[in-house]
């Protein structure tokens, strides 16, 4: 997967979920508008806990949308004047701050509607303590995560010499780093993830009963596995062979140089395999995320495992040669 690639997914999994956050911070207050009073408490007292600020209705909705649009802009022009990473992808800063910022600002909206839910005067909407604690806590941690699944991400490999094989000088360590993404695999991660925080997002605003909670499940679960499955990070070193999954490399799967009989290039195509993402067919096992050139070992237990990565060629001949050195 080219860094230009990379750079388009990446934008494309930022765009959606502006997208879908500048969404469900307008559409929350609205939809509840026939439960609402005609101005919304948006500020209660740090002392007593009891609200002495209000706004309309279409100011109560507009106005984190114009926060979150004001965040997102000057992310954007951040980016633009530090230009682009060499690995493609969002730089940490900017993953932690849109992620974290619009978890802060979701959350505070769900317990603004939730706090006015059903009340004839704004003055008699209730607390927004536990949404608001419960909201900073759940965006540190997602904060922390855009960081620490940017600080996983690799850099460009090392230049070796290409061919199924090649000679690795006395008293030196070469190591072959790769990536590859797929766009589309995370673009419905994105989309299946949106609409389990959708769900969760109104179960917390009131506006849908606790029970239909259960319905976020499935999304949040297809989330996690379309997620782990539409990018992967392979390292061949000394050690031997380690395959990572998803953004922050976890799963992960590892082969010792002495484990592995040979590595080869193979072209593969999802129809061959069964698909994309973590396939198993008669080939053995697969991981693919663009039809093209494969990273293939093939282990001393007679098993086959193969990954869709650039510059499988140089992995295959490091891999070869440190078989080789072990062996000897």
């Amino acid at each position: 997967m080219t860094g230009q690639a990379r750079r388009n997914g990446a934008a494309l999994g930022a765009a959606g979920w502006g997208l879908g956050v500048l969404s469900l911070l307008t559409a929350m207050p609205l939809a509840a508008s026939g439960r609402l009073p005609d101005r919304l408490a948006t500020h209660w007292d740090s002392g007593s806990g009891r609200p002495d600020g209000s706004m309309p209705l279409w100011a109560a909705a507009l106005f984190p949308a114009l926060i979150w649009g004001v965040l997102a802009f000057v992310v954007v022009v951040a980016l633009r004047r530090t230009g682009a990473r060499a690995g493609g992808g969002i730089p940490g800063w900017a993953a932690a701050g849109l992620g974290s910022g619009g978890v802060m600002l979701l959350g505070g909206q769900a317990s603004v509607v939730r706090a006015n839910l059903d009340r004839v005067r704004w003055q008699e909407a209730g607390s927004v303590t536990g949404g608001v604690v419960g909201t900073l806590v759940l965006a540190a941690a997602v904060g922390a995560a855009g960081l620490l699944a940017a600080r996983r991400a690799p850099g460009a490999h090392r230049p070796a010499s290409s061919g199924p094989d090649m000679e690795i000088p006395a008293g030196q360590r070469i190591v072959w780093l790769a990536r590859a993404s797929n766009s589309w695999l995370q673009a419905l991660a994105a989309l299946t993830g949106l609409l389990a925080l959708a769900i969760v997002v109104s179960v917390l605003a009131g506006l849908t009963g606790l029970p239909f909670l259960l319905a976020a499940a499935p999304f949040a679960l297809a989330c996690v596995l379309v997620l782990t499955c539409s990018s992967v990070r392979t390292r061949v070193s000394e050690e031997g062979l380690d395959v990572a999954f998803g953004p922050f490399g976890w799963p992960a799967r590892h082969w010792a140089a002495q484990e592995i009989e040979s590595a080869r290039v193979e072209s593969r195509t999802p129809a061959q395999v069964g698909g994309w993402g973590y396939r198993l067919s008669g080939l053995g096992t697969t991981v693919m995320l663009r039809g093209g050139e494969c990273l293939v070992i093939h282990t001393l237990k007679g098993k086959e495992f193969a990954v869709s990565v650039d510059d499988a060629e140089r992995g295959a001949a490091l891999l070869n040669s440190l078989r080789s050195r072990h062996s000897g």
